[in-house]
């Protein structure tokens, strides 16, 4: 128990204030005016080191660190001043002095009051070392906590790019195999249409060079049984439709030739200097040999005029085949017009006909290989030599089109560059 002085003015209630005092486990200092300390509890005395009674009519300043006493005047002064206002405050946060000199962190609480008009406050005091060395503790352990966290958030971030990265590689591997799977199906689907037009090519070339065949063979008996004098027209003709027929078969075989070095790449073009006459003279020539009773092909212009820079052979090739198709489609008594003109750089080849005509609704497909319309499925053909046409004029920096109309006829034209640059 504390002992206070008997002249003090809480020596009447000193039963009351050892019960309060010693119940209390926080220290307990009360100070006057003067900021004497005028009793304190065991707790404030063991918590600054000294025995009991040591402190009472002691200055306050014996519990304070020099360098606080000032602050702690001023913060003692006003609230001396404010005592009537009842205010109550804690959360000081100061340095208290032990008796053995030692600093060691404490919270103050301050209540001001007056007892028989003497000022007086009352500190309640909380010693902070243990709090203030586990907030250290807690402090180093959040450090190396966050530190830890970084290291593991750094980690973890690594982990993310890996995963982000064998992710990526993921797509890249399942789009390969996706592109390599798109390839295989497409193969085989090439594979299959192949397969299909090898069917339909050897069935076409079966059918193609049969009715031939037999045509020629047929004329071949029967030109043994006109031997006589008198005989020389029936002789003559079948001599026209064998020729007429190994024509056909030299013109298949020519395009089927064209069509193995198209698809194996192996097209050579050559191209030289020669004049357009010559040219037209050898189309007309063998296209005199396949006309049908009263047709005939007129030439609208002198070709002679006309020097051309391209390969010989494939403009031969065009005209032969877009005539040939013109004499094939056409009935006899027609005639078959060829148009040359001049555009710019380019001639124009206009090839018109009275035939058949292409219906509307097979038109886009006539150039595609092995193509046949519908209303010419009883006439001989190969179905590949517009498909033929097409490739070697785009490759030599030509074009083909045309515009037909069904049972009026058709028009071709090629167009093909005066002069092919090397």
């Amino acid at each position: 128990m504390f002992k206070i002085n008997k002249k003090s003015v809480f020596y009447q209630n000193q039963d009351i204030f050892n019960i309060l005092f010693e119940a209390i486990p926080e220290g307990i200092l009360i100070i006057d005016k003067n900021t004497n300390i005028v009793a304190a509890n065991s707790s404030a005395e063991k918590m600054f080191g000294y025995q009991q009674g040591e402190l009472t009519n002691q200055h306050l300043n014996m519990l304070v660190p020099i360098r606080y006493q000032t602050t702690h005047k001023n913060h003692f002064t006003y609230f001396i001043t404010q005592s009537n206002k009842k205010i109550n405050t804690r959360g000081l946060y100061l340095f208290g002095l032990k008796k053995n000199k030692k600093e060691f962190p404490i919270e103050i609480g301050l209540n001001p009051f007056t007892i028989n008009e003497k000022k007086y406050v009352m500190a309640l005091i909380i010693d902070m070392t243990i709090r203030r060395e586990t907030e250290i503790k807690i402090n180093s352990i959040n450090v190396e906590l966050e530190g830890k966290i970084e290291d593991k958030t750094t980690e973890l971030n690594h982990t993310i790019s890996k995963l982000k990265a064998l992710n990526l590689d993921y797509e890249k591997e399942l789009k390969r195999r996706i592109e390599i799977e798109n390839k295989i199906n497409d193969a085989l689907k090439k594979e299959r249409e192949l397969n299909e037009l090898k069917t339909k090519f050897l069935s076409l070339v079966s059918h193609e060079f049969k009715t031939p065949l037999s045509g020629i063979l047929t004329s071949t008996i029967l030109l043994e049984k006109y031997q006589l004098s008198e005989q020389q027209e029936k002789r003559d003709k079948h001599l026209k439709i064998i020729t007429s027929k190994v024509h056909y078969l030299n013109n298949i075989l020519n395009d089927f030739a064209s069509l193995e070095k198209l698809d194996s790449s192996n097209e050579n073009y050559k191209f030289t200097v020669f004049n357009l006459s010559k040219i037209i003279n050898e189309v007309v020539y063998n296209a005199n040999m396949l006309l049908k009773s009263g047709q005939h092909i007129n030439i609208s212009q002198n070709t002679s005029d006309y020097v051309l820079h391209q390969d010989e052979k494939i403009l031969e090739l065009t005209l032969n085949n877009v005539i040939y198709n013109a004499i094939k489609y056409s009935p006899e008594n027609t005639v078959i017009d060829l148009e040359i003109s001049k555009k710019e750089n380019n001639l124009i080849f206009k090839i018109t006909d009275n035939g058949i005509g292409i219906p509307a609704k097979d038109q886009k497909f006539i150039f595609n290989r092995y193509f046949r319309a519908d209303n010419v499925l009883n006439i001989q053909g190969t179905g590949i030599g517009l498909n033929i046409v097409k490739t070697h004029l785009e490759n030599i920096g030509g074009t083909i089109d045309f515009m037909s109309q069904e049972n009026k006829g058709s028009t071709f034209f090629v167009e093909l560059p005066i002069i092919k640059e090397s």
